[in-house]
């Protein structure tokens, strides 16, 4: 009887056409470059308010930093407005589509630059605190988890339906803290996936 062979993680795979910085695709003329997809800069030259900085690191269970995660957001504009076919309000700032994909560098840090959301409609028309809605793609994980950013300054936040179902002791892992950098305003946002301070994940 031979011995169980060990398991293996296969990939992953994000650099291939699915972080930031381009693809790559052939010219007409036969040349070989690369073409801009899905990026880390949201920011349209019709969107309005704020511009800010989402930056952080993610860890795996053991607080080591992950360097080849990939995180997506999801977000509405700075009215509380989505880029999709199900918000029928009116879009004037329609070049803006909320959404973002990063790449984890080398030390598991993450960044995007967008503006800052508005509130949002809930359940039965109760609004929701500015927030930002995050989708963690990493090695070992057969699914890609679910997560929420919200901002520290929002007194909306003491009355979010979806952060008061979160336990008290455990809302600290989805809010922000805020700084000031070079004239910039960022909101660094750390996820562990596992472990001590878990960030709470959400079904969906």
């Amino acid at each position: 009887m031979s011995d169980i062979t060990p398991s293996q993680t296969v990939g992953p795979f994000f650099a291939y056409g699915l972080t930031p910085k381009g693809r790559a695709h052939w010219d007409p003329n036969g040349t070989y470059s690369w073409k801009e997809t899905v990026g880390d800069n949201l920011v349209t030259p019709d969107v309005t308010g704020e511009t800010i900085q989402l930056e952080g690191t993610i860890y795996d269970g053991d607080g080591v930093p992950i360097p080849d995660a990939m995180i997506e957001i999801w977000q509405a504009d700075p009215q509380g407005r989505y880029a999709s076919p199900q918000d029928k309000r009116a879009l004037p700032n329609a070049k803006f589509k909320g959404f973002g994909r990063s790449a984890a560098n080398k030390d598991g840090v993450y960044g995007f630059t967008t503006v800052k959301p508005g509130a949002v409609p809930g359940l039965k028309g109760a609004m929701q605190a500015p927030h930002v809605v995050f989708c963690i793609y990493s090695r070992g994980m057969l699914r890609q988890i679910y997560t929420r950013m919200y901002f520290p300054d929002e007194a909306a936040n003491a009355t979010d339906a979806i952060l008061n179902l979160v336990p008290a002791d455990r809302r600290k892992t989805l809010i922000a803290a805020k700084e000031s950098r070079g004239g910039k305003t960022v909101y660094k946002f750390d996820i562990r996936v596992q472990g001590d301070n878990e960030t709470v994940f959400f079904d969906i």
